[in-house]
C-alpha cells in the first residue's frame, strides 16, 4: 500500500499528460480547412434525409469538432490578442517558408503546450523517478520546459531547410523547362504554368501561387518578389532579380533564362563537388570510432588471448 501511495503522483501525472497530449494532437492537427458542419449538411442534402433542427445536426458532429477544436481556437484567439503583431508576422513568414499553413497563434499555443507537457515530464523524472533533491528536481523541470519551448522551433527550422534544399535542387530543371517554353513562343506566365502542370514539388507549387496572385491583379514583379521572400533561397532570389531587371530593361527573356539556367547548373555541380570533398572528413569519425576498433579486435584479439594463456601457464 505504501508503494502504491509513493507512485500515485507519478500515475496521476502520466494520466494527465496523456490526456493533454491527446487533446493537443486532436485540437491542433491540420484538417485541411474542412468544415465538419458543412460536410454533415451536404451529407443530409445528398441523401435526402430529413433533419428536424440545426441543433440535431450539430450534435451529430463528433466530440472533437464540437468541443476540443473550438476550445483550442478560443485559446489561440486569446493568445493572438496579447502577442505583438510584429512577432506574429515574423512567425507567419517562418511558417510559410516551411510550407505550413498553421496559424501563428496556434503555433505559439503549441509551444506553450509543449512547454507545459515536457515541464511536467521533467518534474516527474526529477522528483519521482530520479529521487533528486530540490535543486536537481527544479533543474530537470526547467530543462524539460525549455526543451519543450524550443522543440517546435527546431522542428520548424529543420523542415524549412529540407524544403529549401528541395527547391534548390529542382530549380535548374525548372529553368530548363522555362527556357524551352519561352523559346517555343510562350510567355513567362504560360511557361510557369507549364512547370506547375507538369511537376508536383515545392517549386511548382510556388509558381502556381504566383500565377494565382497575378490573376487576382498583383503585378508580376511584386508576385515574384513575394515568392522569393517566402522561399528565402539564394538561387531563387538571383533568378527573380534577373527576371525583374530584364523586364525593366527590355532584355530578351529567353536569353536571361538561358543564362540563369547555365549558372544554376554550374552552381549545382559546384555544390556536388563541395560535398564530395567533405566526404572524407565526415567518414573519419565513424572509421575511427566504429570500424577501427572492430578491426583491432579481430586482428589483435587472438594474439592477446594467446598471450594471456601463456602468462597463466607460466
Amino acid at each position: 500500500m505504501e508503494a502504491l501511495q509513493a507512485y500515485l503522483p507519478f500515475i496521476i501525472g502520466m494520466a494527465v499528460l496523456i490526456i493533454v497530449g491527446f487533446m493537443l494532437y486532436i485540437g491542433l492537427r491540420d484538417d485541411s480547412g474542412r468544415d465538419p458542419l458543412q460536410e454533415r449538411l451536404e451529407h443530409y442534402g445528398i441523401n435526402d434525409i430529413e433533419v428536424d433542427s440545426l441543433e440535431e445536426v450539430e450534435l451529430s458532429v463528433g466530440f472533437k469538432d464540437r468541443v476540443i477544436v473550438p476550445v483550442f481556437g478560443r485559446l489561440a484567439n486569446t493568445l493572438s490578442r496579447i502577442t505583438p503583431q510584429s512577432q506574429l508576422e515574423g512567425m507567419r513568414l517562418q511558417l510559410e517558408r516551411a510550407g505550413q499553413t498553421t496559424d501563428p497563434t496556434q503555433f505559439f499555443l503549441q509551444r506553450i503546450m509543449f512547454t507545459v507537457i515536457l515541464g511536467i515530464i521533467g518534474l516527474i523524472l526529477g522528483f519521482q523517478v530520479m529521487k533528486s533533491e530540490l535543486l536537481q528536481g527544479l533543474a530537470w523541470t526547467l530543462g524539460g520546459a525549455a526543451f519543450g519551448y524550443y522543440l517546435p522551433v527546431l522542428l520548424l527550422r529543420s523542415r524549412t531547410r529540407r524544403r529549401q534544399d528541395s527547391i534548390q535542387k529542382a530549380l535548374p530543371d525548372a529553368l530548363d523547362l522555362l527556357v524551352i517554353c519561352v523559346e517555343a513562343g510562350l510567355g513567362l506566365d504560360q511557361a510557369m504554368g507549364k512547370v506547375y502542370e507538369k511537376w508536383d514539388n515545392e517549386l511548382s507549387l510556388a509558381f502556381g501561387r504566383v500565377l494565382r496572385e497575378i490573376q487576382l491583379g498583383k503585378q508580376r514583379k511584386v508576385a515574384l518578389k513575394d515568392m522569393a521572400d517566402r522561399l528565402d533561397v539564394p538561387d531563387v532570389n538571383s533568378f527573380v532579380a534577373a527576371i525583374i531587371q530584364a523586364e525593366q530593361l527590355g532584355v530578351s527573356m529567353s536569353k536571361i533564362l538561358r543564362v540563369q539556367s547555365d549558372q544554376m547548373r554550374v552552381k549545382r555541380r559546384q555544390r556536388a563537388q563541395e560535398k564530395a570533398q567533405q566526404a572524407p572528413v565526415k567518414m573519419m569519425f565513424p572509421l575511427v570510432l566504429l570500424i577501427f576498433p572492430s578491426i583491432w579486435i579481430v586482428l589483435l584479439g587472438p594474439a592477446l588471448l594467446q598471450l594471456m594463456e601463456s602468462n597463466i601457464s607460466l
